[in-house]
């Protein structure tokens, strides 16, 4: 079904199904999957391809040579059915590709919303992306990788399969992510180790000076306390009661499953 106030070059192929919501455009030579459906406002530059059972939500804007919901790369995939999820007002710059997920995970892929993915990122199967994120150009995401909110990946990065990102952190440029990396901090290197809290990327965003100051105290227990996981939780907790931003660390660490970066 396409809504009549969509705008499509004649150059393109819409297969029968898709779903194309209003003011939907869609440049020259683009290929839309008959199990597609394009929300409201959603923008396809040209030489885009959606494939797949892939949703792309409202007011995205996609540049030329992106790929969304294609085979996944996964030698174990037998073409099973699972999906691509695409929110809102993302910016996903030229040559990103996207992959569908797997039935080895939830056989879904997710990118949430105002995300700005540069050139030539890479989401590989059944990764989860949050919201306001932004990966800088040549950031590759390997398999069943979480990153949760407003994350800056620097360019050339590589994320190994099945790590966590917490939410608020930085990663430099030309890193090896094969750790998970807790919330609100900065890493960088190959293998990144952390190198102190995202205090600018906090202040951005209006995190109060005290919560800073609780921040970094769960910093150093983690990093320069030489004490253990079960011994620095009980010191979170206290501080998790007196602000909520450090719930984040807490349940972060309930989903951690590679260890944390050192």
């Amino acid at each position: 079904m396409i809504n009549l106030t969509a705008n499509i070059h004649p150059s393109s192929v819409i297969e029968e199904g898709a779903v194309i919501g209003k003011n939907v455009y869609i440049g020259p030579f683009c290929f839309i999957g008959a199990n597609v459906e394009i929300g409201t406002g959603t923008v396809l530059k040209s030489h885009v391809v959606v494939n797949g059972h892939s949703r792309i939500g409202k007011d995205n804007q996609i540049y030329q040579f992106a790929s969304i919901g294609e085979v996944s790369q996964d030698l174990k995939y037998a073409g099973e059915l699972t999906r691509v999820e695409i929110g809102d007002r993302n910016s996903i710059r030229e040559s990103v590709t996207i992959h569908r997920g797997t039935i080895q995970a939830n056989g879904l892929t997710v990118v949430g919303s105002d995300n700005l993915l540069m050139v030539n990122v890479h989401i590989a199967h059944d990764c989860i992306v949050g919201n306001g994120c932004i990966f800088a150009n040549n950031t590759t995401l390997g398999g069943h990788v979480t990153v949760d909110n407003f994350v800056t990946i620097g360019g050339m990065t590589a994320v190994h399969q099945w790590c966590t990102i917490g939410s608020y952190s930085m990663i430099g440029g030309c890193s090896g992510i094969v750790q998970d990396v807790p919330p609100y901090i900065i890493a960088q290197g190959n293998h990144a180790i952390p190198f102190g809290i995202n205090i600018k990327g906090l202040k951005r965003r209006g995190f109060k000076k005290e919560v800073l100051y609780a921040i970094r105290e769960v910093y150093n227990l983690l990093y320069r306390s030489n004490k253990k996981m079960e011994e620095i939780k009980p010191e979170i907790e206290v501080l998790m009661n007196q602000y909520n931003e450090i719930q984040l660390f807490y349940d972060f660490f309930a989903r951690s499953n590679r260890g944390l970066i050192r």
